[in-house]
């Protein structure tokens, strides 16, 4: 299978996806086989197990559940202002968008006079010349 370096998503399939060596792969002693893992050889064996720990909440205690905790942990210690950013970027992009759209309205109205208004070209007429001298 191929593995994925994306945050969580490689970091669950990696807690999560322990196998038994397909045919023809050798593993040495102390190693263990999850394709996840670049090479699938890898030296950490299988950290979870169902029923390892005990939700308060009574959440069943599978090690897929405890693989997704431990992923959603790891990325928000990561970068732990990351909601707060997000708010900011989307307040950012609003008030971008008032400023625009601001903009484009008085735009319209300042030089609506100057844009409708009509130049016609009127050919300079010839002065007459006096040859009275």
């Amino acid at each position: 299978m191929p593995h994925s370096h994306d945050g969580a998503n490689y970091i669950f399939a990696l807690l999560t996806g322990y196998r038994d060596a397909p045919f023809g792969v050798e593993v040495a002693d102390g190693q263990y086989y999850n394709p996840y893992f670049p090479g699938g050889k890898i030296g950490m064996a299988k950290q979870l197990e169902d029923g390892a720990v005990e939700y308060q909440d009574g959440t069943p205690a599978s090690a897929s559940q405890m693989a997704k905790d431990v992923a959603e942990f790891l990325v928000w210690t990561a970068e732990p202002d990351h909601n707060d950013r997000r708010r900011k970027g989307l307040k950012w992009m609003l008030f971008m968008a008032a400023v625009i759209g601001v903009s484009v309205y008085y735009k319209r109205f300042r030089w609506s006079a100057v844009k409708n208004r009509k130049i016609t070209y009127a050919p300079l007429r010839k002065a007459k010349t006096n040859s009275s001298a």
